[in-house]
């Protein structure tokens, strides 16, 4: 059987190494014959299951005074469990992950962050457009404030579990892998609470409801997503931040505007009489009514802008237009004077439908 390399050598360190220049260089090594980039070569996977088990040793206190003082021997008659197999490998995956991806994997005990919350919210559309200001509700998981997040109702730290020795997990054995679990005795904290509080139970948070104030900008549209930072619920530990609420805006119809992206559209009835001659009238905008000039000629479905009275940009906070479509309506109720005249208007209008029909048969 051949003789281990000294872990100092593998990670070609010094022998008082700080723990930061242990994982400098266990990353490089890792990185450099991790499996994946070296599919096939057994060469590279020996280095680097070599690597990640004189990490996972170096890396501990414990086991490192004992490897210092007595070498591989020493690891091996103190009973812990040998290096280099498959739980160190799962360990050091964690280091990586978390260095370059934002999670780990192997240690439950790392700073954690608080869950993001999500609030749905209905605001009328003119709130949309203006923007407005409202107080939410938002039940969440807050700190103690009887123990100030501690979980303990006296003074004393928590206890090392006795169950893991403080690990914060399990190690099962299932055949040739090792398999690490969450320890249920202190929920893979690694430490339990002799006297828990009498508020939060140990668990260092409560539930609360809190009030928020959320400003509503200028612009925002259905499905609009607004995020408040710290607004979610605090971390589990006290070394990890707070969640994010997230805001969903939901916007009610408006009975006389409609909204397509920066523009506002709305819909107008005029006379026959109007659309024909032409007039001035007044109209609902944004900022209140305002005077408009329908031209002479006008015909039915025919749109016109007005420039600059539309919705702000949430971008560049320029404003759209409102595009006002005109809807010619045929009155319903006609008196002996309104018929009579009509019928004269009737003779005199050679462009009506019924002549254009007339010509058009002929020259078929």
């Amino acid at each position: 059987m051949s003789q281990k390399r000294d872990y100092y050598e593998i990670l070609g360190v010094a022998k008082d190494a700080a723990k930061p220049d242990l994982k400098k260089a266990y990353r490089k090594l890792a990185i450099k014959f991790h499996p994946d980039k070296n599919p096939g070569n057994k060469e590279a996977e020996n280095k680097f299951k070599e690597a990640s088990e004189a990490y996972s040793v170096l890396n501990d206190d414990n086991k490192r005074g004992i490897y210092d003082q007595f070498g591989h021997r020493g690891l091996e008659g103190a009973g812990h469990s040998s290096p280099g197999g498959f739980e160190d490998i799962f360990s050091s995956f964690g280091d990586i992950f978390e260095d370059f991806f934002g999670f780990g994997g192997g240690n439950s005990r790392r700073s954690q962050r608080g869950s993001d919350l999500r609030y749905d919210l209905t605001i009328d559309f003119m709130e949309a457009a203006f923007g407005t200001e409202k107080t939410i509700s938002i039940p969440r998981m807050d700190t103690c404030e009887e123990c100030q997040g501690t979980g303990s109702a006296d003074d004393k730290s928590p206890e090392t579990c006795a169950q893991c020795r403080g690990t914060g997990q399990f190690i099962q054995n299932q055949g040739f892998f090792k398999v690490k679990t969450t320890c249920p005795y202190c929920q893979g904290q690694g430490s339990v609470i002799s006297n828990p509080c009498k508020k939060c139970r140990g668990a260092k948070r409560v539930e609360v409801t809190r009030k928020v104030q959320v400003k509503i900008p200028a612009g925002v549209d259905k499905g609009s997503k607004l995020r408040l930072t710290g607004e979610g619920e605090s971390a589990p530990t006290s070394q990890g931040t707070a969640g994010d609420l997230y805001v969903i805006v939901n916007v009610k119809p408006h009975k006389f505007f409609q909204r397509d992206g920066t523009d506002v559209i709305c819909a107008i009835d005029i006379s026959f009489i109007q659309a024909a001659l032409g007039d001035e009238i007044t109209i609902p905008t944004l900022v209140g009514d305002e005077k408009f000039q329908i031209p002479k000629a006008t015909q039915y479905g025919d749109t016109f802008r007005l420039r600059g009275h539309g919705i702000a940009s949430l971008r560049t906070h320029r404003r759209g237009d409102q595009i006002i479509k005109v809807l010619i309506k045929t009155p319903t109720r006609l008196n002996n004077k309104q018929i009579n005249l009509l019928k004269k208007f009737d003779k005199l209008d050679k462009n009506k439908i019924s002549n254009k029909l007339k010509n058009l048969f002929k020259n078929l």
